[in-house]
């Protein structure tokens, strides 16, 4: 059986990758993957998959033609808050491929915000034309309950991404703080010099090694390059690309500070204590069902010096998630194996 698996796959964003990478994890032994890609060379070298442009019409429908499943592949692909071209997109695809006579798998799915009401009428068509759905949170499983569409709901698969370790890491001075932020309207100027600040004095009372962290180079790098100088021979920016080894930088973390939901996820499933600064409702998500401290970037507080506070409070008596609880996360993600397993037979 071949699956085409559509995601924002080869766009550089790190929690994409890590999902494209679980999903080829999980997908059972007879099923061959062919990917649709904003970077098709750069996917099929990585994950040595075959691998057709996202945005070229022609090879899509041929890929789509070629194949005899077609999944949706995790993450926030249906809103239209970000992006009102997104659920169009994505939900044309699901469309031609119910219409082609595919079996459809919207896997892992964080749904929403959909404000408008000719996205809310696509999305509720797709899923209910689906062979098989599996959500990642409460709201998403709640919106398709009102549809009466059946679902799993499950933790994002990538709590069960299996991480690498990162050569030279062990290497760079410990303990260690990992900081992952993106550009968003809501980070303003003044709101990240009051991080930045702040991170200048957590780091002198704590002597930790700050770990810059860009999880997608166009939307982060600028930010990690903007707060380095600001912590010279204290600090570093590690660009990394592979999913695997992204995640597997947080086995030797102390504390993640981040706004992106995949290095919160990632930082969390290798027993960071995790310090949010949410920019979207899935990262309120999160906070809330594993009770991960933070505040909305809306409403982060104005003076540095209560934001340092506040950080050096998590760091000395802040708990990581229990071992057990971890686990039990992984356990569960694993769900999202067994949704494929009975989709694709």
């Amino acid at each position: 059986m071949r699956a085409l698996l559509s995601g924002y796959y080869g766009k550089g964003n790190g929690g994409d990758e890590a999902l494209l990478a679980t999903l080829l994890q999980m997908l059972p032994p007879h099923v061959t993957p062919v990917v649709l890609s904003g970077n098709p060379e750069e996917t099929r070298d990585r994950y040595n998959v075959e691998t057709y442009n996202r945005m070229a019409p022609l090879a899509v429908l041929q890929a789509l033609r070629s194949c005899d499943a077609f999944i949706w592949g995790g993450g926030s692909l249906i809103q239209d808050v970000t992006s009102t071209i997104s659920p169009f997109y994505y939900g044309g695809l699901m469309t031609l491929a119910q219409k082609m006579g595919l079996k459809t798998v919207a896997w892992a799915q964080g749904i929403g915000p959909l404000v408008r009401p000719q996205t809310r009428w696509l999305a509720r068509q797709n899923f209910a034309g689906c062979t098989k759905v599996s959500v990642r949170d409460r709201a998403s499983a709640a919106l398709l309950s009102d549809w009466q569409i059946p679902c799993i709901i499950a933790p994002d698969p990538v709590w069960a991404l299996e991480s690498k370790p990162v050569p030279g890491l062990w290497d760079l001075p410990a303990p260690r703080v990992a900081v992952t932020l993106r550009s968003h309207p809501q980070l303003t100027e003044t709101r990240l010099a009051n991080l930045t600040r702040a991170l200048v004095d957590f780091q002198k009372a704590t002597q930790a090694f700050i770990l810059l962290l860009p999880f997608q180079k166009s939307e982060d790098l600028s930010i990690a390059e903007a707060i380095q100088p600001h912590l010279q021979d204290v600090s570093k920016i590690l660009c990394l690309e592979d999913p695997q080894l992204l995640k597997g930088v947080f086995r030797g973390v102390e504390m993640a500070i981040g706004m992106r939901l995949h290095s919160l996820i990632m930082a969390a499933a290798e027993g960071c204590r995790c310090f949010a600064l949410s920019y979207d409702p899935k990262v309120n998500r999160l906070m809330e069902e594993l009770a991960i401290p933070g505040w909305d970037l809306a409403t982060l507080p104005d003076d540095p010096n209560v934001i340092s506070k506040t950080w050096m409070e998590h760091y000395a008596n802040g708990d990581p998630l229990a071992p057990e609880q971890i686990q039990s996360l992984v356990d569960r993600a694993l769900m999202h194996r067994e949704l494929l397993i009975e989709a694709l037979r």
